[in-house]
């Protein structure tokens, strides 16, 4: 039988749905991006937009299999408890995924749907592990689940409920496996990676000097981490291992500390930005991208001047900018003041503006320096990868699939760069 997955949202749901896949394929089923006769639909819920688009990805699912097996699962069922649909056949929450190869089999005897939730969903990590992503040059590992920061605009706290952590000795062995599989360049990620090791002895900072230390392992990225987390003992790890790479995506959400107030965010902008002057102490060179949310209710346009000012303090190597959506069963959906669509939609593009700047005026650092590029693809003539602080680079040369390469850039071309290679 052919299975098929459709994965919405973020790297967790990436790598679970990697692990599913992976489970089926181990049964002897047919992983395919075809037609098939298994559908798994690993939804997301971060906003009303999220939802609608994990129902809209349902529905058509649905319409167009009406004799498939369908699962619905992850973040909009935990969020929408009550849903169901005629057409789907299994419905789980974010507990079981490691289950629902069994569940299909299950039902594929007694053609019995199921609508599984539980109230302590988030009591235990479910452990995953996986030996291979298929098609990717970098493998993710999930490490921790959860988040306890309850932003005002944020239903993930309840959707993937409270901090959890995979043993550390678990991942080791994992990523041991993976580079053992050819893997260069390992992510470590969850839901609130820098919360890893809140329910256990150890902590973020040990586990990632543990990992770091493993054999063949060049090159370590964090998915993203809030600038809290990055205490003294993660700077120490992250001066003492260069393969730990010179990127670190660290959300800012706003910069104005007025906004930040009103978000429940757990810092100031003084704390942010003499964190980030430590930072690049240790690493002058390093890449430091963030995500920013435009109309937010109570935002100003001088809060938001302030927030562009802000971004150009820190110079940003890319800003990931987001208009602040309603997400329902958060503080912020009654907050008063709420920012009209239109001006939400402008100031989006006066921030991508900033953001397009401060990134070519990173990229033209670069320009006649020798970086390393992990290749990613190639053809007859020119091959593409990144460099460890995640620049994109195009190769005039046709170069080996997961290899590590020299180039010299020689000019930047939008938002990448071009070079030689250089050995």
């Amino acid at each position: 039988m052919k299975v098929k997955g459709i994965c919405l949202g973020c790297k967790v749901n990436t790598y679970e749905m990697e692990y599913i896949l992976c489970k089926f394929k181990e049964k002897g089923y047919d992983v395919t991006d075809d037609k098939a006769d298994i559908y798994i639909i690993n939804t997301c819920s971060v906003t009303n937009m999220s939802d609608a688009k994990s129902r809209k990805v349902i529905n058509r699912v649905v319409r167009e299999n009406p004799n498939s097996i369908i699962v619905v699962m992850g973040c909009m069922i935990e969020a929408h408890k009550d849903y169901d649909n005629d057409g789907v056949s299994i419905i789980i929450g974010n507990k079981d995924k490691s289950k629902v190869v069994d569940l299909v089999e299950d039902y594929q005897k007694n053609h019995e749907k199921k609508k599984i939730l539980y109230k302590d969903f988030d009591k235990e990590f479910e452990d995953m592990f996986i030996k291979n992503m298929p098609g990717r040059t970098r493998a993710f590992v999930k490490i921790q689940d959860g988040c306890e920061n309850f932003c005002s605009y944020c239903i993930i706290p309840y959707t993937r409920g409270r901090c959890r952590s995979k043993e550390s000795n678990t991942i080791i062995k994992e990523i041991s496996e993976l580079i053992n599989n050819g893997y260069k360049e390992i992510v470590l990620t969850g839901i609130h990676t820098g919360h890893y090791g809140e329910d256990k002895d150890i902590s973020f900072s040990e586990l990632l000097s543990k990992v770091a230390k493993i054999s063949g392992l060049e090159r370590l990225r964090i998915s993203s981490i809030e600038i809290t987390e990055l205490n003294d003992d993660f700077l120490k790890v992250f001066e003492e291992n260069k393969n730990i790479v010179s990127h670190l995506h660290i959300p800012l959400q706003a910069g104005s500390d007025k906004i930040l107030k009103l978000m429940n965010r757990k810092y100031d902008l003084k704390y942010f930005k003499d964190k980030i002057e430590t930072i690049r102490k240790i690493r002058p060179d390093i890449s430091i991208t963030t995500d920013v949310i435009v109309g937010f209710p109570g935002e100003s346009e001088d809060d938001f001047k302030e927030t562009i000012n802000t971004c150009k303090e820190i110079g940003f190597s890319k800003i990931h900018v987001f208009p602040y959506s309603v997400r329902g069963g958060t503080k912020a959906e009654n907050m008063p003041n709420q920012v009209p669509e239109n001006i939400k939609k402008e100031k989006v593009s006066r921030l991508l503006e900033v953001s397009n700047i401060l990134e070519h005026n990173y990229l033209d650092k670069f320009i006649n320096k020798e970086v390393i590029v992990l290749i990613e693809n190639s053809n007859d003539d020119k091959s593409v990868g990144h460099t460890d602080n995640y620049l994109k680079v195009f190769i005039n040369s046709r170069e080996e699939h997961n290899t590590l390469v020299k180039v010299l850039i020689n000019k930047r071309v939008d938002n990448y760069l071009e070079g030689e290679r250089n050995d």
